[in-house]
């Protein structure tokens, strides 16, 4: 049942972000199930006993992935549904943690989070380029043959 609520919640908070970033209407839908399924890989990994880090890293791979292929269906630009799938991944509450420890004098605590806040933040930003590359690398093959 928490799964269930997780996906509801990470669907309608990426829709949400689909609006604040004024996304085309008829793809508001779709933006909200790119980050509902990255939530999905990224949860399904850490019940696996995957620490956080590579968990973001596969699920911001396959919100590219997904968003390619929305992108190329819908003929919508690609940061339509790359960007609103994300948003599920970003590691606010970590850098909040992060913020609050400093303003208590807890240092020692502060930089642990901060630096897990910022390696989950390289992870998406890996997972994005990681999957265009290969995109890039599938397209130059197909051309050639």
């Amino acid at each position: 049942m928490m799964m269930l609520e997780q996906l509801v919640t990470s669907f309608i908070a990426t829709a949400a972000f689909g609006l604040i970033f004024n996304v085309p209407k008829r793809t508001l839908l779709h933006c909200g199930a790119v980050g509902m399924i990255g939530w999905l890989i990224y949860v399904s990994c850490t019940q696996l006993n995957m620490d956080a880090i590579p968990s973001t890293l596969i699920a911001a791979f396959v919100v590219t992935v997904i968003s390619q292929l929305f992108a190329k269906l819908y003929k919508t630009p690609i940061i339509v549904f790359s960007v609103s799938g994300i948003i599920p991944l970003v590691p606010g509450g970590l850098a909040y943690d992060a913020m609050r420890n400093v303003v208590e004098d807890n240092y020692d605590i502060a930089v642990q989070l901060a630096v897990k806040a910022f390696m989950i933040s390289g992870a998406i930003a890996i997972g994005l380029v990681f999957s265009e590359v290969i995109n890039q690398i599938i397209r130059k093959s197909e051309r050639k043959h």
